[in-house]
Parts: structure tokens; sequence; C-alpha cells
């Protein structure tokens, strides 16, 4: 049996260090969001939610590291969303409209990427991300705890203020509205970007081609546009119950945002699409003309058609 080589040691020593993080991340949120919360058994309920999304992930990972597949590792994420959004405000002593409000966003936003990811790994058979990490242990086991903090950080707003004490929620307001509003506005902006993108990838024409009609001719990224102000209009409607260390919420919308734009969504995609279109004219005119992320308002300069 041959020793491990020093790049694997260190692979399993970052991949280590990665998941001690995320269960210190999630533990410190679940404190701070805490406060002026309703418990369970002496147990704040919020706590409860955040541990629980957390074992959800590595109860998961225990048959896909078997299986070698990581072909429901989205859908457990979304699923962890949803389930956990619906026994928490049933647990919750007294929920208000606000809570089932809170709740119902969350779940209807999880229904949809659930189901959306889940075709699309159907289709493709497997997931490229996944390819170089399914045999080790640690790092497998890596990304699914930090998919336990992942679901812990952008839910945050929304399951403290679902929790929160009766006592301490202040009546539905004006601004729990406006937060509704936003939210439904970057539902719509989200299902549309996806369902022109599906559109565009199913006729055989595009084939090796990056889109740039609809939506796209304003934003390069407006699905992920959409999802940011979704969790912004979560944030805005859960806002007013907030107190305290409960501000922790605010980490839902920032993280979301600082996932998107720095981390693996927007660099990713730009990179990618640099290395296989970043010598043709059409694409730098629209790279140079089209926002990366907030749509423009008036009409793009470069035409839709052009090739």
């Amino acid at each position: 049996m041959s020793s491990p080589t020093p790049t694997n040691t260190r692979s399993s020593r970052t991949s280590l260090i990665a998941i001690v993080a995320a269960l210190v991340i999630g533990a410190l949120v679940a404190l701070a969001g805490s406060q002026n919360g309703a418990s369970v058994g002496g147990i704040p309920l919020f706590a409860v939610a955040v541990a629980a999304a957390f074992v959800i992930q590595i109860l998961a990972f225990i048959p896909a590291f078997l299986l070698r597949t990581e072909r429901f590792f989205d859908l457990t994420g979304s699923a962890t969303f949803f389930v956990i959004s619906v026994v928490l405000v049933l647990l919750t002593p007294m929920p208000d409209a606000r809570s089932w409000i809170l709740a119902g966003m969350v779940m209807l936003w999880a229904a949809r990427l659930g189901s959306f990811l889940a075709m699309r790994v159907h289709k493709a058979g497997s997931d490229g991300r996944f390819d170089e990490i399914k045999g080790s242990p640690l790092r497998f086991l890596q990304v699914w705890v930090i998919q336990g903090a992942w679901v812990s950080l952008t839910a945050a707003a929304a399951w403290i203020a679902i929790s929160t004490d009766a006592a301490a929620r202040p009546p539905l307001g004006w601004l729990s509205i406006v937060g509704v509003v936003v939210w439904a506005l970057g539902m719509v902006v989200e299902i549309v970007a996806d369902a022109q993108k599906s559109a565009f990838r199913k006729d055989p024409r595009n084939r090796d081609e990056f889109i740039r009609t609809g939506l796209w001719s304003r934003s390069r990224h407006p699905n992920y546009f959409g999802e940011i102000v979704i969790w912004v209009g979560v944030f805005i409607t859960a806002a007013p119950v907030l107190t305290g260390w409960q501000w922790v919420a605010v980490l839902s919308p920032l993280f979301v945002i600082l996932l998107l734009t720095r981390v693996s969504g927007i660099p990713l995609l730009e990179a990618r699409a640099e290395k296989k279109w970043g010598d043709r004219a059409d694409y730098i005119a629209y790279r140079d003309s089209t926002p990366v992320l907030v749509p423009r308002l008036t009409r793009p300069r470069v035409s839709a058609t052009a090739r």
C-alpha cells in the first residue's frame, strides 16, 4: 500500500479546515440568531434549524459517497430549505402572517430551484464539478458540509424571523409588504432568465453559441441578478422583527451577493466564456456593451441577432 503523497495530505488538511470553519460559522450564526427566539425542549428553534441543515447534508453524504454519485446533491440542498422552513413554522408557537409568508417565500424558491437543478443534472447525466472529488471522503464531505453552511446563511433572515418569540414580533407592516414585492420581482426575473436560457440551449442552431436575447441582452447574468433580488426581498420582509444579535440575518443577502459575484457564480462563468468565445468579435462587443449583473433599462447597442 502506497503512502499518501504530500499533495493528498495538503488537500485533506485543507478540506478538514474548511469543514471545521463551516461548522464554526454555522454555530456562531445559530447562537447570534437565537436571541429572542422561541425554544423547543429548552433549545432555541433557530439553532435547531441550523443544526438540522448540517445533519441532513452529512446524512445525505453517506450514500452519495458509497455510490460515488453527486446526482442528488443540489436536490438535497433545495429540499433542506423546503423541509426546515415547513417544520420551523409549524413548531414555532403562534406563527404570525409574516412567518407564514417568509416560509412560503423560501419554500416556493426552493421548490422551483430544486426541480430546475434536478432536471439539469438528469439531462447532463453528471455534474463535472464533482469529478475529481467524489472519490475522496474528506473532499467530498467538505462540499456537503459547506452546503449546510450555504443553506443556513442564505435562509438565516427568514428562519430567524419565523422562530422569533411571538411577544417580540411587531405587526405585519408596509416594509414587509415591500419585501414581498421585491422577492416576487426577483423570482420573475430568475424564472424568465432560466427559461430563456433553457429554450436557447434546446435549439440545435445555438450549439456552441452564447445567449444574448431577451433578458440576456440586457445583463450577462440576469438569473443571478434575480437570485440576489429574491434574498434582498426576504431580508426586507424579515427586517422589522430583528433586534440585537438577530441582525446577523443581514448575512443572508450579503452572503448571496458575495457568493455569486466573487466566488462560485459570475467569476467562474465569465472565465469559461472568455476561454470559449474570448477571441470572437461578436462576444467581445456583447461583453463590453452589456452589464455583468444589473440589467440595463435601455435597448442594447449590440444587435441580439448579430453573429
